[in-house]
């Protein structure tokens, strides 16, 4: 595990007939854990507003790997983190908090945007300069194996 997002408890809207967490919902819970990182690195919602730039995902891998149920808590970590000059590679993992199993993973690629012309731009000199201290800080906690996008950056 390395760096901790968040931490959410299983509401009852987010169960199904199953009687465990949609799997809409893990992704939701990814999304909104994400949006932690994206302050982070002045690409939150609020920054988006402002400087009329966000990021945009174009493609994800999830794995659901345990099921977790109403009313149980489930922590989100960044576990693998880099950047290009126009692209960000993300994974996370979901664990439930108790038994401290492994209930999901996502994988994303995603790309900065200028809202106002709807097109890829490159990031800002001092975002790479946030996303690098990141990078710095927690790479020796990162696992790199079996990343899917691996290859999508363009360094």
């Amino acid at each position: 595990m390395s760096f901790h997002l968040a931490t959410r408890k299983v509401i009852k809207e987010w169960t199904d007939y199953n009687e465990h967490m949609n799997m809409a919902y893990y992704v939701l819970i990814f999304d909104q854990a994400w949006e932690t990182m994206l302050n982070k690195f002045h690409m939150g919602g609020s920054n988006a507003q402002i400087n009329k730039r966000s990021t945009m995902v174009v493609d994800t891998r999830t794995t659901y790997d345990n099921e977790v149920k109403e009313n149980d808590e489930v922590d989100v970590y960044c576990t693998f983190f880099d950047h290009d000059k126009k692209r960000l590679h993300l994974k996370c993992e979901m664990y439930e908090k108790k038994s401290k199993k492994l209930a999901a993973t996502i994988e994303s690629l995603s790309l900065y945007i200028d809202l106002d012309k709807r097109k890829v731009t490159e990031f800002e000199q001092d975002k790479i300069q946030i996303m690098d201290d990141f990078i710095n800080k927690n790479k020796v906690s990162f696992n790199s194996e079996n990343l899917v996008f691996s290859g999508k950056l363009k360094k």
